[in-house]
């Protein structure tokens, strides 16, 4: 508990090995996905490349990312069975790593609430809303690029949400997190799910953990698997620093996060992604005056 406390307030980012989801289980997903990638997604993102004239870069390029993704969606309304191209097998298997993954989600959850002295279940009951959490996954390859340092496989940003569970390729690495203005390498550890809290955790806590700004370097050599899944709050769910941490932190950090719903911030991280989490704070408090937490809130 104390390493978690410790990643939480000064990382946002940690590395779970004991996480309970079997291996036989993460080394079937990781087989189909770079099996798909390479029966489905790589021609296409050749094609992409080739037509983009990627391959001979000379400057910089800011507005795009060096990834082959697709999204599936598991909450509130799974979409696995409309996603065009994949197997029945793989349909199967990814359906039962995210029930894995959103059971973990929820487990981890309830021991950031043990380590901030919320109730048990305070921050499920705050993604809730009216319909429950939002729970997706974004299946990325970060092909071989011929100019890494010219093109990002993914630029750098925060993630919006609640907490993130990634399932990374154990042989190529790539991702890196921001901490003391220094990017440091998030190393491939096999079977193991690294965690990061986004956003809306920030929010919550009122600042005592804070989403960190990551990044993934392209390489010249090795296809990296990335397999992120999201638990994020719900559409309707309204989003605030629980009253206990603002009680506690009254000194310090009085009304540094709005309260909003967290559709509105998602239309709002849309365009900034990319950008510093801070103004889309600032600007979610100028319209703050509107929310009405009515009755899906938590006190």
């Amino acid at each position: 508990m104390e390493i978690i406390k410790d990643a939480c307030e000064n990382w946002g980012f940690f590395e779970l090995i004991n996480h309970g989801i079997s291996h036989e289980l993460m080394d079937t997903v990781e087989r189909l996905t770079k099996e798909h990638y390479q029966k489905c997604m790589e021609q296409r993102f050749k094609e992409l490349v080739a037509t983009k004239g990627l391959e001979g870069v000379q400057t910089e390029v800011n507005d795009l990312d060096w990834e082959s993704t697709f999204f599936l969606r598991h909450l509130p309304q799974s979409n696995i069975s409309e996603i065009p191209d994949l197997q029945d097998e793989y349909r199967k298997v990814m359906k039962e790593f995210a029930l894995r993954l959103e059971k973990l989600a929820e487990e981890l959850l309830d021991l950031l609430c043990e380590n901030l002295g919320l109730e048990k279940g305070y921050l499920k009951k705050a993604f809730h809303g009216s319909k429950g959490p939002n729970f997706g996954t974004k299946v990325s390859n970060y092909p071989p690029c011929p100019k890494p340092d010219l093109i990002k496989g993914l630029r750098a940003h925060t993630d919006a949400g609640g907490i993130i569970l990634l399932f990374q390729d154990d042989k190529v690495s790539g991702l890196q997190l921001l901490k003391d203005d220094q990017w440091i390498d998030v190393p491939p550890m096999r079977h193991s799910i690294v965690i990061n809290l986004g956003d809306q955790i920030e929010v919550i806590t009122n600042g005592k953990y804070k989403s960190v700004m990551h990044r993934v370097i392209a390489q010249t050599n090795g296809n990296r698997m990335s397999i992120a899944s999201f638990y994020n709050p719900g559409s309707d769910a309204v989003i605030y620093p629980a009253p206990t941490l603002v009680e506690k932190e009254a000194d310090e950090n009085n009304n540094l996060y709005p309260k909003f719903v967290f559709e509105d911030y998602m239309k709002l991280y849309a365009g900034l992604k990319f950008q510093a989490k801070e103004p889309r704070f600032e600007a979610m408090k100028a319209i703050e005056s509107n929310v009405n937490v009515g009755p899906i809130a938590t006190a």
